[in-house]
């Protein structure tokens, strides 16, 4: 009998293969204890075989888990796979000890070298991240296998099965039972859990062969019929433990998922196992450790790596003695910083809950879902809110790991890694705020960084509306470091090898990329909120080129808002934009030429586009102010000028007319009387249709343009509008309905019920009512001077305003002062 068919509760001279469920507590202490009692001379683990050279920095004092081993393709950054590690992964504890104890510890799996081209030629679209992930990282988990298999095939759950047989209707409850709450430790055979579980799989794999495992993925589809990934990983791992026997003479200690033993254990010659790796298919790869965190450890983030609680069973691994009072400690701790009432008292009655529900449900020790009931019950009085919280911040956890300088990486992460130490912006899985002051240096570099990552497609930062300041100075940035970002970085190391020089020439590839000309401006306007003033040049002689060439109006208005918007950062970011305001005054040009015959004749859709459009523009060449376009004057009067041959053009739909005379009215371009003659004559003429006059007040008091409280404080609009829609024809009433209830409803409630009171009222009110505020119902006539006095003094402390005006003479004076500043 060879060495590997020796029994695996050998010890000493003998192969001790150690079957695991990868991020399992109770199978990190098991090793643990199996180790210490064996005392192996090397120590292989399932892992892929170039990371050997990393192990030796998971001694390193600032390493901290959980972390991952990355893998990518050099010509490919983005295929990529990871191998996370916690804590509680029997695997990191298998390393840990090695290091501790001086046994050289190696990885035996099938190098990503050839993992990470297995399938290359599928197509991108028929796989996601998760799947890549899974495909060379730990969506092969031998105790768990689940998914759908190769070739179609039904991939089994060992765990499943395993459970349904001991008459368990939940697998993670089961494994709880028969691993996380047995003892390893002290007293009892440690390696009797391994040779339970290994006679387990075993005959599960009798019964079910490789359980879908394996087949290759492409022989669903016709293609010949070759092994699958599994097998061939577990044919190199077979090849690795015989040449640690010859090296070592004995003393082989191999920690692997469960599902992978019986194959490691049977016999197999050494030409059948080479002849699987013969011909397979290869990228040339990089390596390195990277941060991970508790939320991509759990299947609630998307990321199948077979725990559904990664804080619960890191507080398992952790708890030396009584782990559910330490846990309710925890909870009540968290529930007490969010201000909720939880006393000791609620820490024991939930602790004597929790072992009441245990016993009824027959299990060891309280497992996560009895100690849930009793949080639910006892300390959040029934209510799911707050243990939505324990949820989050306990039982799955916002914990990021660290990894050590010294860890290989390519130039563009270190260069990203020294700028955030710098800047005292600190990677964190926990999503903040920040609040940057573009005023201040290290705020404006900051600022900088993040909007040179966006560049690049490393999303770290999300820039969000700021509360409190409306000022360009001012940004809001909501912050979320995730794992995958380490993939992006290492894609984005092609551009640079620093963030500034990589995200100007991503920024210049991207613009000659583009086609679309509002893209092209806002990726100008991203590169000025970047600080690139290298890649401007490129990217503003493409706009030119594409705002020459775009005849589409449309689009020329899409453009233009962006492009000022850019303007408004030179002051504050200091950054010149003299070439982005030529370019912005020559298209505001170009579309004060082709906005009214592109007015012309459309229909309800387009004309409701189009008066987005003109939104759009008049707000940018408000922005733009008085600055003349070279050689063709004021840009704001010719604006206006535009707006009033909308106004009249009988061609232009009642939207577009409507609301080219709002934006006149709303600028001092047109005074209220010449507003209300013009509604009138669209509402009052025989020959206006009332679905046209319809489409007027939309685009007059329509479209949250605060139309509503126009009408309220100017009631002969009002009055045009209700003397209209009180005159169309029954028959005509039941088109415009729709689009009057759209209107209408947009406004705020408060505003819709003033409305309802001023049209009950009707025109015999008194004429001053609506311009004095009294003489609606529940007003008097005029003041009460009386009263007025008695509340003079708490509105003088509101205003600040000196204590001489109290009373006397000067008495109405300060009266009158006070009724309008507080108006």
């Amino acid at each position: 009998m060879s060495d590997v068919d020796r029994p695996g509760g050998g010890r000493g001279a003998g192969l001790l293969l150690l079957g695991v469920r990868h991020h399992g507590p109770g199978s990190a202490r098991a090793v643990r204890a199996a180790l210490e009692e064996t005392r192996p001379e090397v120590v292989l683990i399932e892992g892929p075989s170039e990371a050997n050279d990393l192990i030796p920095l998971a001694a390193d004092e600032d390493m901290r888990p959980p972390v991952a081993l990355l893998a990518h393709a050099v010509d490919e950054p983005g295929r990529s796979a990871f191998w996370p590690l916690a804590e509680f992964s029997p695997e990191w504890v298998a390393i840990r000890w090695a290091l501790e104890h001086g046994a050289p510890a190696r990885f035996i799996d099938l190098p990503a070298t050839h993992s990470l081209a297995w399938g290359r030629d599928e197509e991108a679209d028929e796989t996601d991240e998760a799947d890549k992930e899974g495909t060379a990282g730990e969506g092969d988990e031998g105790e768990r296998a689940t998914g759908a298999g190769a070739g179609g095939e039904a991939r089994i759950d060992p765990l499943g099965v395993l459970a349904e047989a001991a008459g368990y209707d939940d697998a993670e409850r089961w494994w709880e039972d028969v691993v996380e709450h047995r003892c390893v430790g002290g007293t009892g055979d440690a390696l009797a859990p391994f040779t339970a579980l290994e006679e387990a799989m075993t005959a599960l794999r009798e019964g079910h062969g490789s359980g879908g495992h394996d087949r290759d993925p492409d022989s669903a589809s016709g293609s010949p019929v070759a092994p699958g990934q599994d097998l061939v990983r577990e044919a190199y791992m077979r090849l690795q433990i015989r040449a640690a026997q010859r090296e070592f003479g004995g003393g082989v200690a191999v920690v692997c998922g469960a599902w992978h033993v019986p194959a490691l254990r049977r016999r197999a010659t050494v030409a059948a196992d080479r002849a699987l790796l013969k011909g397979l298919p290869k990228v040339k790869a990089d390596m390195t450790w990277v941060p991970w965190t508790n939320r991509r450890l759990s299947r609630f983030s998307g990321y199948g790596a077979g725990i559904d609680s990664p804080g619960w069973y890191g507080h398992l691994f952790g708890a030396v003695d009584r782990p559910v009072e330490r846990w309710m400690t925890k909870v009540a701790g968290l529930l007490r910083a969010e201000d909720r009432i939880v006393s000791s008292a609620h820490v024991i009655e939930a602790v004597r809950l929790a072992d009441t529900l245990a016993a009824m449900r027959g299990r060891p020790l309280p497992g996560l879902g009895e100690t849930t009931d009793a949080v639910r019950a006892v300390m959040c009085e029934g209510s799911d809110v707050p243990l939505a919280l324990v949820h989050d911040q306990l039982i799955v956890g916002d914990v990021l790991g660290e990894v050590p300088a010294a860890v290989p990486a390519v130039p563009l992460q270190r260069n990203l890694t020294r700028t955030q130490r710098r800047l005292r912006l600190k990677p964190e899985a926990a999503e903040r705020e920040l609040e940057l002051d573009l005023r201040k240096e290290t705020d404006g570099e900051r600022s900088r960084l993040l909007h040179r990552l966006r560049l690049l497609a490393v999303n770290w930062g999300e820039p969000t509306a700021s509360y409190g300041s409306t000022g360009t100075f001012r940004e809001t940035w909501r912050l979320h470091w995730e794992p995958e970002l380490s993939v992006r970085v290492a894609e984005a190391g092609i551009w640079g090898t620093t963030v500034r020089a990589a995200a100007t020439a991503k920024a210049e590839a991207d613009a000659v990329a583009t086609q679309g000309l509002a893209d092209v401006t806002g990726l100008a306007e991203r590169c000025l909120l970047a600080a690139l003033p290298d890649a401007l040049p490129t990217v503003m002689r493409i706009l030119a080129d594409r705002a020459a060439l775009d005849s589409d109006v449309g689009h020329l208005a899409q453009a233009l808002p962006a492009l000022v918007r850019s303007l408004r950062y030179g002051d504050v970011r200091g950054t010149g934009t003299a070439a982005l305001a030529e370019v912005a005054a020559g298209l505001a040009e170009r579309i004060l030429v082709g906005l009214p015959p592109a007015c012309a004749g459309l229909d309800a859709d387009a004309a409701d586009e189009m008066r987005r459009h003109l939104d759009a523009v008049h707000g940018a060449v408000g922005l733009l102010g008085d600055a003349p376009a070279p050689g063709h004057g004021d840009l704001r009067a010719r604006w206006a000028s535009v707006l009033r041959t909308l106004a009249t053009r009988d061609t232009v739909h009642g939207v577009i007319r409507g609301r080219s005379v709002r934006l006149l009215l709303d600028d001092g371009e047109l005074a209220q009387d010449e507003a209300a003659r013009q509604m009138g004559l669209m509402l009052a003429s025989p020959g206006t249709a009332p679905a046209d006059a319809a489409a007027w007040i939309e685009g007059f008091v329509g479209g949250g343009s605060g139309g509503g409280l126009l009408l309220v404080h100017d009631e002969r609009l009002l009055g045009l509008v209700d003397a209209w829609l009180t005159g169309v024809p029954a028959e005509a009433f039941t088109d415009v309905l729709p689009l009057l209830r759209r209107t209408f409803s947009a406004y705020e409630s408060g505003v819709r019920r003033t409305l309802g009171e001023l049209v009950r009222r009707g025109p015999g009110a008194p004429s001053g009512s609506a311009a004095t505020g009294f003489g609606a119902p529940g007003f008097a006539s005029g003041l009460d001077s009386g009263r007025a006095d008695a509340v003079l003094p708490v509105v003088r402390l509101l205003l600040g305003l000196d204590e001489d005006t109290r009373g006397g003479e000067g008495g109405g004076d300060a009266r009158a002062g006070l009724v309008g500043a507080a108006r």
